[in-house]
């Protein structure tokens, strides 16, 4: 029989036993406390955030394993800023000032699951959900940023 794949979304740190990896889980006779703690150990570093969960199941031997996406980059950027959701308004509106540093950091987290492994590009993408959130970087405007990384003015670590 093939590996099954059970695609959930849980609360980082904060996966159960009840919905939705119960009832996803249920009939392949897998230990759900164990897989709920494997889960909850993987994902604590994201708590409070919406984390995708896959888990490819051996429904004859009855093994799995687990796999962590990562939150979405605007998640991310809300995290790093305190901020509990973006502008309704981008343009006109905004919700704070983040660090450059900050926009590189999210990048490396989300480098792996990007279209790319070129940190430049990995940045600018993140700046570019910036600009749709209503968040300037360093005082200014994250297509202002983006300009700068094109020209070469800012180095990337």
């Amino acid at each position: 029989m093939p590996e099954k794949i059970v695609n959930v979304m849980v609360e980082g740190g904060k996966a159960t036993p009840g919905p939705p990896l119960g009832p996803a889980l249920g009939g392949y006779g897998l230990n759900l406390g164990q897989v709920v703690k494997e889960i909850n150990d993987k994902t604590k570093e994201f708590e409070g955030m919406k984390i995708p969960v896959i888990i490819y199941v051996d429904p004859e031997k009855k093994t799995y394993r687990i796999e962590i996406g990562t939150p979405p980059t605007s998640m991310l950027l809300l995290r790093e800023m305190n901020k509990e959701k973006g502008s309704g308004n981008p343009k006109s509106t905004k919700i704070g000032d983040i660090s450059m540093e900050k926009i590189v950091k999210i990048a490396k987290i989300k480098m792996k699951e990007m279209n790319t492994s070129d940190l430049a590009k990995a940045v600018k993408q993140v700046l570019g959900t910036a600009v749709s959130m209503g968040i300037t970087v360093d005082g200014k405007d994250p297509r202002e940023v983006q300009k700068e990384i094109d020209r070469g003015l800012l180095k990337l670590g």
